[in-house]
């Protein structure tokens, strides 16, 4: 028998996935899997995103019948030995014979033919644990959230929100996020709705020009065109936090979501997209076709221009802790000590970026991360050193949005940690994302 499209295009992206920085999300939609049949790629998209939420749980369940320590074993056996759990443990259509023997093939396939007979082993005892004596029952065992993160994470998101919100966290990032859309305005608005044949669409959760979508829009010709904008409903907030102006710039703006909607919402500004590097640049250049937008790649903090503007957005790079759900891989490669290290990089980058704020413009600082050190640390950081800005009041800003018909979330506390925005993946049906709007005087 030799190994189905999906499970091996599944052992390669999590064999990069662990060797690179690569993405897996990323990597699904690449050009290389795209000839796909639309079931393979869906069996694709649960094998890997399901071995990157569950890895905790895998590998603990594969610890318990391996005769080796993980520490041990080739990346390419625990890799297959993952996908065989996986299976076993959590899909129930996959037949028991299918996931053990195409992962034993796939250990050969990887040059790995001495480890073969201990992966077949280990899945066949897999399968005797947590099936019935027939053997065509599986036992669902139940899981504590919390246990399919690293502990220390868990254990600083309970010092940060508390238990009830950290297990609400950590449950809803052990499964597939809604994909939130943008979708324009009024005659433009229905027919990107109109052209996305055969797809459903549920009014947003947190805004009036967001839709929740079932299906797969990329196939769609609105989608093709980039007319629709795939955008988490807390991204899109951050981007209408920015507000109007006539000189706007993006400082970290790749892949352009963002800048997009600042984009159409002051159609008659310009708005300058910045980002480090010439390959994210030239992406966006693809994706971003509003015509005030101009798009260049370089380093804020080098000041590439001299140039003030009345609105700044600084989308920080970050840990990315608000983001798990969509991007799993992010739990098992964070450091304790990066939250530092990506804190002293943020407060350089914020630091930069409001030196070019013209007098009375606003700068809204951003990211997508749950970790006070990269936010509103950061912020206290910077305006200790510089008084010409002050944070201004979340609440205010939030019921700005609300009158103005954009944001249909009622509960604005809910929403807030003092003057800042703050979502929570699970408390709200978003991303987790940070953002503080500051003045300046």
């Amino acid at each position: 028998m030799s190994v189905s499209p999906a499970r091996n295009a599944a052992f390669e992206i999590l064999m990069r996935v662990e060797t690179t920085d690569a993405y897996a999300s990323e990597l699904l939609h690449s050009s290389r899997f795209e000839k796909l049949s639309t079931a393979d790629h869906a069996l694709l998209t649960e094998l890997v995103m399901g071995v990157l939420r569950w890895r905790r749980v895998l590998d603990d369940k594969i610890t318990a019948f391996s005769t080796q320590p993980l520490a041990r074993l080739d990346r390419e056996v625990l890799t297959a030995l993952r996908l065989g759990t996986y299976q076993l443990l959590f899909l129930d259509r996959i037949p028991a014979h299918a996931a053990i023997h195409e992962s034993v093939e796939l250990v050969k396939q990887a040059r790995k033919r001495s480890a073969a007979g201990m992966v077949n082993a280990v899945l066949r005892k897999v399968l005797n644990s947590h099936f019935s004596q027939n053997r065509a029952v599986v036992a669902h065992p139940t899981f504590d959230y919390s246990s399919t993160h690293p502990i220390w994470l868990v254990e600083r998101w309970t010092e940060t929100y508390g238990q009830e919100s950290t297990q609400k966290i950590c449950s809803y990032d052990q499964a597939a996020p809604a994909t939130a859309i943008r979708i324009g305005f009024g005659a433009s608005r229905q027919r990107n709705i109109a052209e996305a044949k055969g797809k459903q669409f549920a009014p947003g959760r947190l805004l009036a020009h967001a839709a929740i979508a079932s299906g797969d829009v990329t196939r769609s010709a609105a989608f093709r065109e980039h007319r629709l904008m795939i955008q988490d409903e807390a991204s899109q907030l951050v981007a209408l936090l920015v507000g109007e102006g006539k000189n706007i710039l993006d400082c970290c703006a790749a892949p352009g979501g963002k800048t997009r909607i600042i984009a159409q919402q002051n159609p008659d500004a310009t708005v300058v997209a910045l980002d480090l590097h010439q390959h994210r640049a030239a992406l966006m250049r693809r994706l971003v076709t509003e015509a005030n937008v101009r798009i260049m790649a370089g380093d804020i903090r080098q000041t590439p221009f001299s140039k003030e503007f009345d609105r700044v957005l600084v989308d920080a790079p970050c840990s990315g802790t608000g983001t798990i759900a969509r991007n799993p891989e992010i739990k098992w490669r964070l450091k304790l000590d990066d939250v530092a290290r990506l804190q002293q990089y943020q407060v350089e980058i914020l630091t930069s970026a409001m030196k070019h704020v013209a007098a009375g413009g606003r700068l809204v600082y951003s990211t997508c991360s749950l970790e006070p050190e990269e936010n509103q640390q950061v912020v206290e950081r910077v305006l200790a050193g510089d008084v010409r800005f002050r944070v201004l009041d979340g609440k205010d800003e939030l019921r700005k949005l609300q009158q103005s018909g954009e944001l249909t979330w009622s509960d604005l506390d809910s929403l807030l940690t003092g003057p800042y925005l703050r979502t929570l993946p699970g408390v709200h049906p978003c991303d987790g994302f940070f953002a503080a709007v500051l003045q300046k005087n």
